[in-house]
């Protein structure tokens, strides 16, 4: 048995792991479309590095598009196989992939008409609506914490990552010549004591591990510090400098804690009487998901639901549904709060947004996520003085903060926690994927001193057998 690495390899993007087994047949963890690479990224969504035909099952961890993203591509290229993942990662795949597609295509239409004018041939978009479309139709959810056979050698199980609504650890026992070994890939590891979500779930001990390392060399700050920076961000922005407050978000599960945390404040009397905006249709469809899941909501939240049936939503708040609705908030003068994805500025109606108030400094754009460092969000919060939206220079005038705790990854107190459930003399290797190399050194290193001693940091395309 091998496997093989060609994606969030030293890298937190473009998730994809290929284990091949001794006959031949080959099981994809996730398919992730790279995020944020800069010029590198059109090249690396456009070869997977493998066979796609050869691919005989996937399984997903979860509905980010850097896990779910070059789902379609891949079906494109000739995958025919069952893709298993949980009931609600099916559900948001399929508004996220759509959505995907559509991005693509617009992105496709502008760059062309650009490229006709300079007599360059056409681009064409790595897969269309319609191919998203027939993708979606391999996806086969399954319920948690159930061993399923997928093959008379290999078992699957999801337990709960506790990272976004339906994410999973994918872990599979696989039979080869009498002899059964546990492979375990953690997806994305949330964080214990989520303000919605179930914590990670323990999990049977295993042979082998991969790892998410993300934030393997922070500590996040308490949750609760976080609620109230959010806070202190409208009401200096809003109440104080009358401006905006821009706020890039992830459409699937940092736009609904967001949510979740000024619902919390409205109904404690804390939150100023702004308007709020929600511009993004695919945040509105996401949110509808989430609330179709209570089975993943937490005790707090179950809770709360007993007084309030809708703990996503308050008083104040707008959803922005057409385009013309959105472009409209770019001439308001009034105070607001927008939400807007993409959650690292890279895509979508808050770039719009960034590059109308980035330079009034009354304004502010908030990031409240990870950003690779190459993205828009990444080099705002890096201090960027100038930045290029759309082929247009702005000056940076507006205030940039961030809010490092409201982070749905763990840190690495988190992710040892998930790991506590295991004796380390028992893994015979524990690889670190999906994680800025210099972080994942670090984190190799604590993790040596938890015991873990055979701890491998797999580059981009590397290949490993497996005993």
């Amino acid at each position: 048995m091998k496997i093989a690495f060609h994606g969030a390899a030293r890298t937190v993007t473009g998730s994809k792991h290929l284990i091949t087994l001794k006959n031949g047949k080959k099981i994809l963890l996730d398919c992730g479309m790279f995020q944020g690479m800069g010029k590198e990224t059109d090249s690396l969504n456009r070869d997977f590095g493998f066979d796609p035909t050869e691919v005989t099952y996937m399984v997903l961890s979860h509905a980010h598009i850097d896990h779910t993203g070059l789902i379609p591509r891949l079906v494109k290229q000739g995958f025919r196989g069952p893709i298993y993942c949980t009931h609600a990662t099916r559900d948001l795949a399929e508004i996220l992939l759509l959505d995907s597609a559509e991005i693509q295509e617009d992105d496709i239409k502008f760059s062309n008409k650009k490229r006709a004018k300079e007599g360059a041939p056409y681009l064409q978009p790595l897969y269309t609506v319609d191919d998203a479309k027939f993708a979606i139709n391999f996806l086969k959810p399954v319920n948690f914490n159930n061993w399923i056979t997928i093959d008379p050698d290999i078992q699957v199980m999801f337990t709960d990552a506790g990272h976004i609504v339906g994410a999973a650890c994918i872990h599979l026992r696989i039979t080869e010549y009498g002899k059964t070994q546990q492979i375990t890939f953690s997806g994305d590891i949330g964080r214990y004591n989520d303000a919605i979500l179930k914590s990670p779930a323990v999990f049977p001990q295993a042979d082998y591990i991969l790892m998410e390392s993300t934030y393997g060399s922070t500590l996040h700050a308490d949750a609760a510090p976080a609620d109230d920076e959010l806070l202190r961000y409208i009401h200096e922005t809003c109440v104080q400098k009358g401006g905006k407050l821009i706020i890039p978000a992830f459409s699937v599960g940092r736009t609904q804690e967001l949510l979740y945390t000024l619902n919390k404040a409205q109904l404690a009397g804390k939150l100023p009487k702004v308007d709020i905006f929600v511009d993004s249709p695919l945040s509105t469809e996401a949110t509808a998901v989430t609330k179709a899941h209570p089975e993943v909501f937490n005790r707090q939240v179950s809770d709360l639901l007993k007084k309030d049936n809708d703990p996503f939503d308050f008083p104040g708040l707008r959803y922005v549904k057409s385009v013309d609705e959105s472009k409209n908030l770019n001439f308001r003068k009034e105070p607001c709060v927008i939400i807007s994805a993409s959650g690292m500025a890279e895509a979508g109606r808050v770039k719009h947004h960034i590059a109308n108030n980035i330079d009034e400094q009354r304004n502010t754009i908030l990031i409240v996520g990870y950003c690779e460092p190459e993205s828009l969000g990444g080099r705002l919060m890096r201090g960027a003085k100038e930045v290029s939206i759309y082929g247009t220079r702005f000056e940076v005038r507006a205030e940039v903060g961030v809010i490092r705790s409201m982070s749905a990854h763990g840190d690495y107190e988190d992710l040892s926690q998930w790991l506590a459930c295991q004796n380390p003399r028992d893994i015979k290797k524990l690889f670190l994927v999906h994680g800025e190399y210099d972080v994942q050194q670090i984190f190799k290193k604590w993790l040596f001193k938890k015991g873990f001693l055979d701890i491998e940091i797999p580059d981009r395309h590397y290949e490993i057998g497996l005993t």
